[in-house]
């Protein structure tokens, strides 16, 4: 399915918004992990997450150590939830399914503590758009694999 090139506007009971959400999360020690075929399980897992809240995911790229996400989120959901439920979720599945993680990251999750969010006006969206979909642009070709 494509995907639009602007937000939409949602209506509420008594609500018309667009709340539109830049996320950034890392795995814990911002290890080089997301690699091979634990981005293609991991991408699954948060449209599915999205999907399932009745979330939209706009952009989404998943880089060797972070996770950038422009997600637009109805108002009664929080920033805190919605990143809870992502990162809660993935981290459960990715560990079982992918126990090699274990030898790069000790403890009970994937990710690290805390997140990045800010919320994106009309005026900026489509710097952000380019901005995440320009991820790989901004890689070194000799940069080191952080692991």
């Amino acid at each position: 399915m494509p995907k639009p090139e602007q937000a939409f506007f949602w209506r509420g009971a008594h609500a018309y918004h667009r709340c539109l959400y830049h996320l950034v999360f890392t795995p814990k020690y911002r290890r080089s992990v997301l690699r091979a075929d634990v981005v293609g399980r991991l991408e699954n897992l948060l449209i599915d997450c999205a999907k399932m809240n009745r979330w939209f995911i706009h952009e989404l790229e998943i880089m060797p150590d972070h996770v950038h996400l422009l997600v637009q989120l109805p108002t009664s959901v929080s920033v805190a939830q919605a990143v809870r439920y992502l990162k809660g979720g993935t981290s459960r599945v990715l560990r079982q399914e992918h126990p090699e993680l274990e030898e790069f990251l000790w403890g009970d999750s994937l990710w690290q503590e805390g997140y990045f969010a800010e919320s994106i006006g009309r005026m900026d969206e489509a710097t952000m758009r380019a901005y995440i979909q320009a991820q790989w642009d901004h890689i070194a070709p000799n940069a080191s694999p952080g692991l």
